[in-house]
């Protein structure tokens, strides 16, 4: 009697803990610091440059990586929404104007419904879309912001990249880049 009452509270209890479980917080900064590298990495395969010891073709910008936040963690959130299109509507170029970023931006998105995600999945999926690799060794990308978050079952890495900020910096506000956020 014991069992059975046990197992047919199971389903009940076992729903309850799913509909209440927090996101994983993982720290993903080697994860993003990685995808940096690969980005990189896959612009000097496309020609970009012909010395592999120069300085990074790509620099980390906050505002875009602000950007890259805000999308990473709409997507994460919202499950209907699959890649640049914000939940609000919003495009790679308004999160980008609402960091504070004024050149001209675009983004690369991957998916993982899993946990975790990785370097090798993200470029796979990256290069296999034309688009995307063509983002990835516009050599004319001279800025990047990569941001990440996972949940229990569907993980997600945002790269916005920018061609050259002429705004002034964007004061932080008292909060630091890289604490979660949401778009003005």
């Amino acid at each position: 009697m014991r069992i059975a009452l046990a197992m047919a509270a199971a389903p009940t209890l076992l729903a309850g803990l799913l509909s209440t479980a927090p996101t994983a917080a993982a720290n993903n900064d080697r994860l993003n610091e990685s995808v940096v590298a690969d980005i990189h990495n896959a612009m000097m395969m496309a020609g970009c440059a012909d010395d592999y010891k120069i300085e990074p073709m790509v620099k980390v910008n906050p505002k875009l990586r602000l950007a890259a936040e805000w999308q990473a963690n709409d997507v994460l959130t919202n499950r209907a929404l699959d890649g640049d299109i914000g939940s609000n509507g919003s495009t790679v170029t308004d999160r980008a104007r609402a960091a504070g970023y004024a050149g001209v931006v675009a983004e690369t998105v991957a998916i993982n419904p899993a946990l975790a995600i990785n370097g090798i999945d993200i470029m796979n999926q990256w290069f296999s879309r034309p688009d995307y690799k063509a983002t990835m060794v516009n050599c004319g990308n001279m800025d990047i912001g990569v941001w990440s978050v996972n949940g229990l079952d569907r993980s997600v890495l945002v790269a916005v990249y920018g061609r050259g900020d002429a705004a002034p910096p964007v004061p932080a506000g008292g909060r630091q880049f890289g604490s979660p956020s949401s778009p003005p």
